[in-house]
């Protein structure tokens, strides 16, 4: 990774808010007992994955880099805890002052995970880390789900181009970091300017049905598009009668037009039925787009289909029925003190059910097969086996509470394609299974 700047990080407000109160409350009672500045490892990870899911995919690491970096106090908020009277005045003092000073550690973006693997490692201070916690999640919780949805889509998409535009599907904020988990997921453009500006995602956009019925007729509709945004414009043709419409839609546009899109009916049949239509009217470079409520298991059954691009709204936007990975943000190890010699310890909750944890600070590596396909997740505490070194999976990412390991977004989405390429290939199957590949503890 390198310290290319991810995108506009302009106007990045403090994110020290964005956390549940008992974060503070923690500190409060942790910096009045002495034990606030006890080294500390926090982990994030999740005990398994998404029902059916065989793989995740770690998506808003550069988000959460961008929180760590502005997660400060000023002096609003503080009065604002202050009056609320959150915590008391020597916690207040101490807030003031607070800039994480410890070390991250996390899987690169756009790598894959799977149950247990330790995405990120926080260290520093108990106080300092345990600030972070739920801000953290918050990012990695959303963003994994998108591109898990966004990997899933691609993958059933086989090569064609996707276009995510499900912004008028979600919250605003949420509409944004959505289109930027679903390009490192594997798709091409945006329909989000704002999107398109922060993170320079490729934005996309002609017309919705609104402007064919603003005007007397289909045919005056797409003459003030082509005569707006050029003949390789895409002209929407299922307003009326789709077949009129592709007809109506080659005649003012010329063979040179750039696409149509259909938004309804069934479109295996409309989109065959289309393609038809534009060969014999000589149109045959012009490409057809489909939309409407896609999902990965809508896309693979228009793989027969000649399409050449898909629109995805709600579904991608909300992690396609799985809006979460259910990460937790977890102390594995702390030591007595904040001395640094003071060796670390192991620690975790050891609940009965499926909430118990592995303790200890780890590492993570991927073991592969002969033919280099992936065929496990090795997560160890100890020494890291010399046949795992150079497999080894976490990087750098904040070293004395400076961000160092800033990259394009454009490498987290080649990252994730590689990544996904190098696992056995049932990984991309749609069908409900159990994680590609298992995870092992030394």
């Amino acid at each position: 990774m390198n310290s290319a700047d991810l995108g506009r990080r302009v106007g990045v407000p403090s994110t020290a808010l964005f956390t549940d109160q008992y974060e503070l409350t923690m500190v409060q009672a942790a910096l009045k007992a002495g034990t606030a500045d006890r080294r500390s490892v926090f982990e994030a990870f999740t005990r398994r994955l998404p029902e059916g899911r065989r793989y995740g995919v770690v998506a808003g690491i550069g988000r959460v880099l961008d929180a760590v970096e502005n997660f400060h106090f000023d002096d609003e908020m503080l009065t604002f805890l202050r009056e609320q009277n959150v915590v008391d005045g020597p916690t207040l003092a101490w807030l003031a002052d607070y800039r994480f000073s410890g070390d991250v550690w996390g899987y690169p973006e756009g790598e894959v995970y799977f149950p247990g693997s330790p995405i990120l490692r926080v260290e520093g201070s108990f106080a300092e880390c345990v600030l972070l916690e739920t801000v953290i999640l918050s990012i990695l919780n959303h963003d994994s789900a998108i591109a898990a949805a966004a990997s899933r889509m691609s993958a059933a998409a086989g090569g064609r181009g996707l276009i995510e535009m499900g912004a008028r599907r979600t919250h605003e904020l949420s509409a944004v970091a959505s289109a930027r988990a679903a390009y490192i997921g594997g798709f091409n453009t945006t329909s989000d300017l704002a999107a398109g500006f922060r993170y320079n995602i490729p934005t996309v956009g002609t017309s919705a049905h609104a402007f064919t019925l603003l005007h007397d007729t289909e045919r005056d509709a797409f003459r003030a598009q082509v005569d707006s945004l050029g003949r390789g414009t895409t002209l929407l043709v299922d307003t009326y009668d789709v077949a009129e419409a592709v007809r109506t839609a080659v005649e003012v546009a010329g063979t040179e037009l750039g696409a149509v899109r259909i938004d309804s009916g069934d479109l295996l049949l409309v989109a065959h039925r289309v393609r038809q239509q534009l060969d014999e009217l000589g149109a045959t470079g012009t490409k057809i787009v489909v939309t409407s409520d896609l999902d990965e298991y809508a896309i693979a059954s228009l793989a027969a289909a000649p399409v050449d691009a898909y629109g995805v709204g709600t579904q991608v936007v909300t992690g396609s029925g799985q809006p979460t990975c259910s990460m937790v943000y977890k102390l594995v190890a702390r030591a007595g003190s904040a001395d640094p010699s003071e060796p670390l310890r192991p620690v975790a909750k050891k609940s009965l059910g499926a909430k118990s944890s592995v303790g200890g600070r780890k590492w993570a590596a991927r073991r592969l097969d002969e033919n280099g396909v992936a065929e496990a997740e090795v997560v160890g505490t100890g020494a890291v086996p010399p046949e795992l070194a150079g497999r080894q999976l976490l990087v750098e990412l904040v070293r004395g509470g400076e961000v160092i390991a800033r990259e394009p977004l454009d490498a987290a989405r080649e990252r994730h394609i590689a990544a996904r390429a190098g696992l056995p290939m049932s990984a991309v199957q749609l069908s409900r299974g159990e994680p590609v590949i298992p995870t092992e503890y030394m």
